[in-house]
């Protein structure tokens, strides 16, 4: 194998095509990145003489065919609706393929075509989900291995801003898909506890969020992921009682978040008519009832908040009780929200963002019951290199190697979760600063 195609040179690329080119010159491998924009691609590239930037608009067929076609590998970072287009083409066109989104049901379905190829379909390869997969992985086959027997495994993430460019009440700013941020939660959150299961409909999702103590960090807020119950099964944990994962924010994100909710303002499902005439103070006026007292008032008595709670300061701070043009056509609530979060959230040139991950392991062993804490803190170099982009770029690039090298055996549709992939990764993650601190205590 000699020729690795990437589709997308968005945000998330840079570390995966830096990885790779500089892979390609040790190995003599070629890099091909392509995107609808070509000189994104080429940028991406930067004149590598073992790499090229190209065109392609995924969406025309024989164009996307004839290039997965001269390739290998195919590392597709495209929006994870588009996944199965490209699924399709490499099983058709006998080729590897990697992403870091989600498996979706309709790739699983693929498995067995790919498995009769011989062929190499990874998925959720990349930060969360894929490092916490194999770090996960890791720890839960050491603890069985040594005849510890789990009876809880809880999993967070964050991506978040450091405390150094912590510059705004929310402490919050975007380092990856804004969309998916604004939508978040959206379902109905399921997990284990105490061997019975539980169910946080969004409208409650906020408002249940749990505290979690992060070694020399402090304290955090956790709301639960939508279902922890998928990966029961592909972790053996069949049998455990006691299972969540979730989503880490900074203190008093949850609490404010939860008041768009009450509002409305995630809503996605219908658009706001003659929305580009609206400020956004008529915006917030026309989901409450009419009464007296100003519209930012009213919103307090609305939500239950006082007028100067922690909640109405950081709505203030993103000028949703002004007078400012909303100027977007036919937008949906969440839309509108997105737009403006777009603007107040975005990293600044030198801001550096924050990668938190915890995972907790209860254990029996030895008549004990014991608690493994594993935490891992990352943070980026700038709002180019960031944090996010490292974390789930890399993962991509290591295992394009892994398989270039041929010491991949699992064919088929996969997740990061067998020992011949983690073990590998999480031991070069180690060479970019993805070192997990531990600590073990006695529970009783």
């Amino acid at each position: 194998m000699k020729n690795i195609l990437v589709i997308g040179a968005g945000r998330s690329s840079t570390a995966l095509i830096n990885y790779v080119l500089e892979k390609a010159k040790e190995y003599g491998w070629f890099v091909t990145v392509a995107d609808a924009d070509p000189q994104l691609a080429q940028q991406k590239v930067n004149g590598h003489s073992n790499g090229r930037g190209t065109w392609l608009d995924v969406m025309k067929v024989n164009d996307r065919r004839e290039l997965i076609e001269r390739n290998d590998i195919v590392v597709s970072l495209l929006p994870a609706h588009l996944h199965l287009e490209v699924a399709q083409d490499c099983i058709k066109l006998k080729k590897h393929l990697i992403t870091a989104s989600y498996v979706s049901k309709e790739m699983y379905r693929l498995g067995d075509a790919a498995r009769d190829r011989e062929l190499i379909f990874m998925g959720e390869m990349g930060l969360d989900p894929g490092i916490d997969h194999m770090s996960a992985m890791q720890k839960i086959d050491e603890i069985k291995e040594k005849g510890g027997k789990l009876h809880a495994f809880r999993s967070y993430t964050g991506g978040l801003i450091a405390p150094e460019s912590d510059t705004n009440p929310w402490h919050y700013k975007f380092t990856w898909n804004p969309r998916n941020v604004v939508l978040a939660g959206q379902g109905t959150a399921q997990y284990l506890e105490e061997n019975k299961y539980k169910y946080i409909p969004y409208n409650r999702l906020f408002a249940q969020y749990r505290l979690v103590d992060i070694p020399t960090m402090g304290e955090y807020e956790v709301y639960a992921n939508r279902d922890s119950l998928l990966y029961r099964e592909v972790y053996g944990l069949n049998d455990i009682p006691n299972i969540l994962r979730g989503t880490i924010r900074h203190r008093g994100f949850c609490d404010a978040w939860n008041a768009f909710i009450k509002l409305g303002l995630t809503d996605g499902s219908y658009p706001i008519l003659e929305s580009e005439n609206l400020t956004y103070h008529s915006f917030m006026e026309a989901y409450l009832k009419p009464g007296s007292g100003s519209v930012r008032d009213r919103t307090a008595v609305f939500l239950g908040e006082d007028l100067d709670s922690d909640v109405m300061h950081k709505l203030d701070w993103l000028g949703l009780f002004s007078k400012k043009k909303i100027n977007i056509e036919n937008a949906t609530p969440a839309l509108i929200l997105e737009h403006l979060l777009l603007d107040k959230w975005k990293l600044e040139e030198d801001d550096k963002d924050m990668i938190i991950m915890q995972h907790e392991f209860e254990y029996d062993l030895d008549g004990e019951r014991r608690l493994l804490t594993s935490t891992l803190v990352l943070k980026g170099n700038d709002s180019t290199d960031t944090a996010m982009a490292r974390l789930v770029g890399i993962p991509l690039g290591i295992f394009v190697k892994l398989v270039m090298q041929g010491k991949i055996t699992a064919t088929g549709v996969n997740i990061p979760v067998m020992k011949e992939v983690y073990d590998p990764v999480i031991e070069e993650l180690k060479e970019y600063g993805v070192v997990f601190e531990e600590r073990e205590t006695v529970l009783a």
